[in-house]
């Protein structure tokens, strides 16, 4: 059951999401690859990752992938997303100050359906993105 009631009446074209800020430890990171199931050694193995040429260990990038999905969740209420699509364009390091961030694209209805296109991304400190994402809602009507 959805938590939040966005109304589709009420959604405008070119709206901003509210966003929010996380800065990435090596906890969020290791937290995730436990529960991910991914423990490949370039998340979470200092030396290895140096042994590939990196400074240090990086993210996920379905940890911060999924992370922004929040933003869709927290407008449009739990339950509502009805497609969620991401692309990867960063690497995202310990100590990076990320914001997540979204727009909404398109307003439209298709069939019975009240559909809600986004844009979303996420940006590290230097305003750099690390994922950039498509993603689509279903909204009630105002009764």
């Amino acid at each position: 059951m959805p938590s939040v009631t966005r109304f589709f009446q009420d959604v405008r074209e070119e709206e901003v999401l509210p966003g929010f800020e996380l800065e990435v430890t090596r906890t969020h990171i290791v937290k995730y690859a436990g529960a991910s199931g991914d423990f490949f050694p370039i998340h979470h193995d200092e030396e290895f990752a140096r042994g590939y040429g990196l400074p240090t260990i990086f993210a996920m990038g379905l940890m911060h992938g999924g992370m922004l999905s929040r933003v869709l969740t927290d407008w449009a209420g739990d339950g509502r997303v009805k497609r969620y699509k991401m692309r990867f364009s960063g690497m995202v390091w310990p100590g990076d100050r990320l914001r997540f961030q979204g727009r909404v694209k398109k307003t439209y209805r298709a069939g019975n359906e009240n559909l809600v296109d986004c844009d979303l991304w996420v940006l590290n400190q230097n305003g750099e993105p690390a994922v950039q994402a498509e993603a689509t809602v279903s909204l009630p009507d105002r009764t």
